[in-house]
């Protein structure tokens, strides 16, 4: 960690900005992917629903050894090497002239994501100060919502004004390259640069965080619930809402609600109320998803982008200092992956089971089933996750 009691430092600028370009170019894909693949390949909604969820999965996959790869070598040489591979791949899908090609190359795609945002994540911990951590977690966090309100506003707002998928993912790729760009200039501390001389032994716990087997059981279903907000929201809103290009606009005021949340509990975390917070996301969660279900007309629809972009931004940051802080220090990297995976392994299931409900129903059908989720989580948390981290927590 940083012996500079100062987080705005201009490593600190810079992988942020890299994170943000990053997380522009996925989000500027995001929205446009559904339909991209209905409107070009003509295929099904549940085959929509596979390709896209395989990158997901594929993260998933890679997420416990980039935890180890993090914690082993590196980190700086290794978010390089994995920010590179991530951006030649927004390239390929320009190349992609059949649907068995896209859908290997998305799911190729999700190994370079998996990877790379493990890397980011750990070298923004490794360079904040210790006791602001909470706080820059949340810092950090603001910069992938800052994309989140961009990135779908821009693919929306160049797909209505030329029709060409392509655009989206040139823009992708300068956006990514210059990103790569951000993260050069990031200076690490000492001890990145340090080999430690004895190695430990290899065992489970250096892939997966043993002890945050009930975060992940509590995380699992609020990240589904959001797999199948994000994925479907576009062709959700045109076809039951009666909105045409919303997305841009809900994702705008999703991020407004998560930069807020996350700006404000950062000190909150600092002085360890994360089982309070997440509590509070959680409620907001239910209240934003029973707005988003129940009433179907544009008020309904942005307002629960608010909130629900509220409750994530409580959520997220909260979870993820809960792992960090049931791990060794040398452990840092498995703690983020752990993180990620629980957060990948919901977004996969709900992108997937999703498509899977609105091909038998329909999408409120599948929205239904992540509200009852959302609730289950709720529950999980309480009675388990709450009082296992605080028997265990190390800080």
């Amino acid at each position: 960690m940083s012996s500079n009691n100062c987080l705005w430092t201009r490593s600190f600028f810079a992988v942020c900005g890299g994170n943000f370009l990053l997380f522009f170019a996925f989000y500027l894909l995001l929205p446009a992917l559904p339909m991209y693949l209905l409107d070009n390949f003509s295929v099904s909604k549940s085959t929509v629903g596979v390709i896209l969820s395989s990158y997901t999965i594929t993260a998933l996959l890679i997420r416990p050894f980039a935890g180890y790869m993090v914690d082993s070598f590196s980190r700086k040489q290794l978010l390089l090497v994995c920010y590179f591979a991530f951006t030649l791949f927004f390239g390929g899908y320009l190349l992609a002239g059949t649907v068995l090609v896209f859908a290997a190359i998305r799911a190729a795609h999700g190994l370079a994501f998996g990877t790379v945002t493990v890397s980011n994540s750990t070298v923004a911990i490794d360079i904040m100060p210790s006791h602001r951590r909470g706080e820059g977690i949340g810092y950090y966090g603001v910069s992938s919502n800052l994309a989140m309100a961009t990135g779908p506003t821009v693919s929306m707002y160049l797909l209505d004004a030329f029709h060409n998928y392509d655009y989206l993912f040139g823009i992708s790729l300068i956006s990514c390259v210059l990103g790569f760009i951000c993260v050069t200039t990031i200076k690490m501390p000492v001890k990145d640069k340090v080999k430690p001389e004895v190695k430990e032994p290899l065992s489970l716990d250096r892939f997966f965080l043993i002890k945050g087997i009930p975060g992940v059981i509590a995380l699992f279903p609020l990240s589904f619930s959001y797999g199948v907000l994000s994925t479907y929201l576009a062709v959700y809103g045109k076809e039951e809402v009666g909105i045409e290009s919303g997305a841009g606009l809900y994702f705008m005021m999703m991020a407004g609600g998560l930069i807020f949340s996350r700006l404000t509990s950062g000190r909150w975390l600092n002085k360890g109320y994360i089982t309070r917070i997440i509590t509070f996301g959680v409620i907001f969660l239910f209240l934003g998803y029973s707005v988003f279900i129940f009433l179907k007309n544009p008020v309904g629809f942005y307002l629960s982008a608010a909130v629900l972009g509220m409750g994530y931004g409580f959520i997220c940051p909260s979870f993820q200092t809960l792992f960090i802080n049931l791990a060794p220090h040398n452990q840092r990297g498995t703690a983020n992956s752990t993180y990620f995976t629980a957060w990948d392994l919901g977004l996969g299931c709900g992108v997937l089971v999703g498509g899977s409900i609105a091909e038998m129903a329909d999408y409120s059908a599948a929205y239904l089933f992540s509200l009852f989720l959302v609730v289950l989580g709720f529950v999980f948390f309480r009675l388990f996750t709450a009082s296992h981290f605080n028997r265990n927590k190390l800080r």
